[in-house]
């Protein structure tokens, strides 16, 4: 287990921002994990952990505390039975079911990070989720002082949310598996409508699971939210804000602000949400309330790709990019009476 004092945590993110962590410890087993995360529970030390670090918006004078950066590995494959360590790279691991013919994460290719993370948002794009495959989670729980193992069915997950979320302080992911299905090389039946257009084919088809992936990532691509180290419009945490969830009366007031401002004749995207809510799309409500595509002046811009996505031009600092989601989020809820809500976990720091 490795050990640094006064250690930089940019570069463990895919902002690169934020300043130094008192102390940062790698682990690249589970029970290292377990070690440090007990080590700082019983010395009472704030703890901060860091997966893919693709979620993270911290301080810019960092942490005061232990930062435990999880590095673990291991990928099992058990017929259509997938078990990934917390610290796999997400995307890799997406790319390997694809090669053994598997079906059920292709359309998450691409999607920055480790698997740790993904059922503590429930990660999800292009019409698939992780709760729709994952049927365990292995998790150290800081409560009881003890490893659980937790069904999928206990999981509570909701649109990128679950009971992981919900109580950050009390579970520490260490393995998460999941259920795949073999179609004999083929995709899950295509959800998304833009995937389905991309390839000529009607929603609920299958396709090479492998094509899907690749088309996935020629999407994503074309909007910033593949990571490309020399291209910073990928330095980003993806989608900075949630899409909003509205209640039935909030989508008729924010259909009312939405004609007077743009026109009767304009109909926003709407998806439904269940027991009555509506979800509608935060990159429209940014892009309509004036915010396009490579907005900004200074060192944090909206990408020019996306205009979910927040980026760091190269020596922005934190405070920087917080600016920059404070304008965005303020300014479509003035337009729109709608608040946005980030989706990157803030440390040190409030939107």
């Amino acid at each position: 287990m490795q050990e640094l004092h006064d250690a930089p945590l940019a570069p463990l993110t895919t902002f690169r921002l934020g300043g130094p962590a008192t102390r940062l410890v790698t682990a690249v087993t589970d029970d290292e994990v377990v070690a440090a995360v007990r080590e700082a529970d019983t010395d009472g030390t704030p703890l901060l952990i860091i997966g893919g670090g693709s979620n993270l918006v911290i301080a810019d004078k960092g942490f005061d505390g232990t930062a435990l950066h999880i590095a673990t590995s291991g990928f099992t494959l058990d017929g259509t039975d997938l078990e990934l360590a917390a610290g796999e790279n997400w995307s890799d691991a997406v790319a390997r079911t694809v090669e053994a013919g598997l079906a059920g994460i292709e359309c998450l290719a691409g999607i920055p990070g480790s698997a740790g993370a993904t059922p503590i948002q429930n990660v999800g794009a292009y019409g698939q989720e992780v709760s729709q495959t994952i049927t365990e989670v292995v998790a150290y729980d800081r409560h009881a002082g003890e490893t659980v193992t937790v069904p999928g069915a206990d999981c509570d997950f909701s649109y990128r949310h679950s009971r992981f979320k919900q109580d950050p302080a009390r579970y520490v992911v260490l393995r998460v598996r999941f259920r795949l299905e073999d179609a004999d090389g083929l995709s899950a039946p295509l959800r998304y409508p833009e995937t389905a257009r991309a390839l000529g084919v009607e929603a609920g088809d299958r396709v090479p699971a492998a094509t899907a992936r690749e088309t996935v990532l020629k999407l994503r691509a074309g909007k910033g939210m593949v990571l490309d180290p020399e291209d910073h419009d990928t330095w980003s945490a993806g989608s900075f804000f949630t899409n909003p969830i509205l209640t039935s009366a909030e989508h008729e007031a924010f259909l009312a602000r939405a004609a007077e401002r743009l026109g009767a004749d304009v109909t926003p995207p709407a998806f439904p949400a269940g027991d009555g809510m509506v979800k509608t799309s935060a990159a429209w409500l940014i892009d309509k309330a004036g915010f396009t595509k490579g907005y900004g002046s200074g060192a944090a811009r909206i990408s020019t790709k996306h205009t979910l996505a927040l980026t760091n031009r190269g020596g922005a600092t934190t405070e920087d990019l917080l600016a920059l989601a404070r304008e965005v989020r303020d300014g479509v809820r003035s337009a729109f009476g709608v608040t946005l809500v980030n989706e990157p976990v803030t440390v040190g720091v409030s939107l």
